[in-house]
């Protein structure tokens, strides 16, 4: 007998190892185990969901921020409005990312929900994806992202930010032409426009751009998501 069994042997049932792979689960244990798998998933999905409220709200804040400093004296020009722009931006892309990480956890739970409890609640125990639990273990083991950068972005404009941004165009529109006296043609909105060496057309092209991005990026980034757990 070698030096290993001997030690094995002469080792108490309650010190050695456990081998989970050649070990069979109750029906009982599985069931524990899954529930308690989705408890802490949903959890971590919970706590990213409030992290993307947690982003919009700072970009509702900023935005208030540049309109009160924007109107509020009426020296102040459009170009405050313009910063908020590429400043909201920063937490359009911060929040597009943490939704990638959200939709990790979002995934699990989904494939838990419709392969697990949802066959329990029709009393039809067999789970429509075969092989599911093999999926989520090893997302487990190497988790990734579910979802494009632009997906998600796209995801995020289209459910919070457009409006934000839509505040901002429309409150730079108000401050050339109305803000602080109504503009008496297109050549004082031109004038307003110039601020010292920046001449008028490049805050309309700079719009234009921004604008045409986003529009781009509603039409076209509809891709980028997998197949979740159906």
């Amino acid at each position: 007998m070698t030096q290993e069994a001997r030690e094995a042997r002469e080792t108490p049932p309650e010190r050695r190892a456990v081998d989970y792979e050649s070990t069979p689960l109750t029906r009982q244990e599985y069931i524990s185990a899954i529930v308690h798998l989705y408890r802490g998933e949903l959890d971590r999905a919970t706590t990213w969901r409030l992290r993307l409220d947690a982003t919009t709200n700072w970009a509702i804040i900023t935005t208030a921020g540049i309109l009160s400093y924007s109107f509020g004296n009426e020296t102040h020009t459009h170009l405050g409005l313009l910063v908020g722009f590429p400043l909201v931006s920063v937490f359009w892309m911060i929040e597009a990312r943490r939704y990638r990480y959200a939709d990790i956890w979002f995934a699990r739970v989904r494939k838990i929900e419709e392969n697990f409890y949802g066959p329990i609640l029709r009393r039809d125990p067999v789970s429509p994806k075969r092989e599911w639990g093999q999926l989520v273990a090893e997302d487990l083991f190497r988790p990734r992202f579910k979802v494009s950068v632009a997906y998600a972005l796209r995801k995020r404009l289209i459910r919070n930010y457009w409006a934000i941004f839509g505040v901002l165009l429309g409150a730079w529109a108000v401050k050339l032409i109305a803000h602080p006296t109504p503009a008496r043609g297109w050549a004082e909105v031109r004038e307003r426009l110039s601020v010292g060496l920046l001449p008028w057309w490049l805050p309309c092209a700079f719009l234009l751009g921004f604008l045409g991005f986003l529009g781009w990026l509603a039409a076209a980034a509809h891709g980028g998501a997998e197949e979740r757990a159906s």
